[in-house]
């Protein structure tokens, strides 16, 4: 494992620390960037706001609720960008470092276009003021709720980042849990494939320090805009453009006749379906441009991508893929997912470019590109490469005191070490040295402080260094 670990993940039974740094747009420099997947509180006064959605009177409680309840163009005028009644968000200026949003949202921000997948994956309900509400599933749509909140405040480009604890009802699989920590990370107001270009760069460079290298892990690439050119060519309307993704999105997933009947019920001619199958088959942008020419946008964003990733050095971790297209509504170009090459694990992450997300808010599209990562299927994958390190606890000093009636003397022996910056295991009751001597051991303990009476009355403790098994009595104003 690296060396000076700075980041911390949050797991039972495990406390996993690892260090992280970012690429930059640059080749040249690499500004560093650390999270981590504990959940972070702050200072902040509680924001004041109105009902997050239009009650429903005819709502069930339950997984999924009255989502078609709520007609889906009727979202850009009905979404509020506050937080839910009672909660609030934590910006940049707040979180210093990183941002963070409520746990609980408004159910109307989750809704997208009909038929996407994270209609089911809900966990919603009605509160006592009858508004529906959910546990957020991601945490994309609550970052486009506080960009539009915060309007033309805002300096672009920004480069955010949040680790926040999602729920989503859903079949489990390994690495894949219905409660999980995901570091998200998005550049906002940056058109250029150079924004993708150093997103993928920061997921690399975590993976290198956590000793994960270009044969464990890749990045499938691709980009919807190639999706969108052979629809065109069939006359498919605009609006079935995202039911068709959703389909692509599970083609590694259930066999290829289901593929094809979804794709027919979805409208598509059978020829349409067998030029899309083809197209999607392509594991190669040089065959990808001779099937589509070079003059479409597709290709020439995927080939600038390719080029910059050979300029920050991380060409042999990614591969195109026609198939890849993501399965949320909200991504309008490129695409990317992270895979291990053993392929016993679900994607590791996903991302990609979704240039029109505020406006379904109701607010001014900006360009935008993110992408989740999960710690479950991270945590799966560290344990199959056999990477988890053993991170024993150990505390510096325990105190004890050897009479009941100096039970505050020591709780004072305590104080003054912890104001100094140590950590401290006081033993709170009337224990035998045996049982402190078995406590001392079983929590790694540097040093054990014994209050006694005879050197107490001197101002004195006895010192154990339980390495050493050096024994001494110092003076209690010159500990440290």
């Amino acid at each position: 494992m690296p060396a000076n670990p700075s980041l911390l993940i949050r797991h039972p039974n495990l406390l996993l620390t690892l260090s992280l740094r970012c690429c930059s747009l640059s080749s040249a420099a690499r500004p560093s960037l650390t999270f981590t997947l504990l959940r972070t509180y702050c200072s902040s006064s509680s924001s004041s706001s109105s009902s997050a959605a239009n009650s429903n009177d005819n709502a069930r409680s339950g997984r999924s609720g009255s989502l078609s309840s709520i007609p889906a163009h009727d979202l850009a005028q009905k979404i509020d960008v506050n937080p839910p009644k009672g909660t609030r968000d934590f910006p940049p200026e707040d979180m210093r470092l990183q941002v963070d949003f409520p746990v609980l949202e408004s159910e109307a921000l989750f809704i997208r276009k009909a038929g996407e997948e994270i209609r089911d994956q809900l966990y919603c309900f009605e509160d006592r003021g009858n508004r529906r509400v959910a546990l957020r599933p991601e945490l994309t749509p609550s970052l486009a709720r506080l960009v539009i909140q915060k309007g033309k405040s805002l300096s672009l480009p920004l480069k955010w980042f949040a680790v926040g604890q999602c729920w989503r009802y859903e079949r489990m699989t390994r690495g894949r849990r219905r409660e999980h920590y995901q570091w998200n990370m998005d550049i906002i107001g940056v058109p250029e494939v150079t924004a993708e270009a150093e997103l993928i760069s920061s997921i690399v460079t975590f993976f290198k320090r956590i000793g994960i290298t270009a044969s464990d892990v890749g990045f499938k690439v691709s980009s919807r805009k190639v999706l969108q050119e052979v629809l065109r060519c069939y006359s498919i309307p605009n609006e079935l453009f995202g039911k068709v993704c959703i389909i692509i999105d599970k083609i590694e997933k259930v066999p290829i006749d289901e593929i094809k009947r979804e794709l027919r019920s979805a409208e598509l001619s059978n020829e349409a379906i067998e030029e899309l199958l083809q197209v999607l088959s392509i594991k190669s942008l040089t065959k990808l441009e001779e099937k589509l020419g070079a003059a479409g946008e597709a290709v020439a964003e995927l080939k600038l991508l390719f080029s910059l990733a050979e300029k920050l050095g991380y060409s042999e971790w990614i591969q195109f893929d026609a198939s890849v297209v993501r399965g949320l509504a909200y991504y309008t170009g490129i695409v990317f997912e992270g895979f291990d090459r053993e392929g016993k694990l679900r994607a590791i992450c996903g991302g990609g470019r979704y240039d029109r997300l505020l406006s379904t808010f109701g607010g001014e599209d900006i360009p935008a590109c993110g992408f989740g990562f999960g710690d479950a299927v991270v945590l799966e994958l560290l344990k199959e490469k056999g990477l988890i390190p053993e991170v024993g606890q150990q505390v510096e000093n325990i105190v004890c005191a050897l009479d009941p009636d100096l039970q505050g003397a020591a709780a004072g022996v305590a104080t003054i070490l912890r104001g100094k910056g140590q950590s401290v295991d006081l033993v709170l009751e009337n224990k035998p040295l045996k049982w402190v001597f078995k406590r001392a051991s079983r929590i790694n303990a540097c040093r054990l402080i014994l209050v006694g009476s005879s050197e107490w009355e001197k101002g004195e403790v006895s010192v154990k260094n339980l390495s050493s098994g050096e024994q001494y009595q110092i003076k209690v104003d010159k500990l440290e």
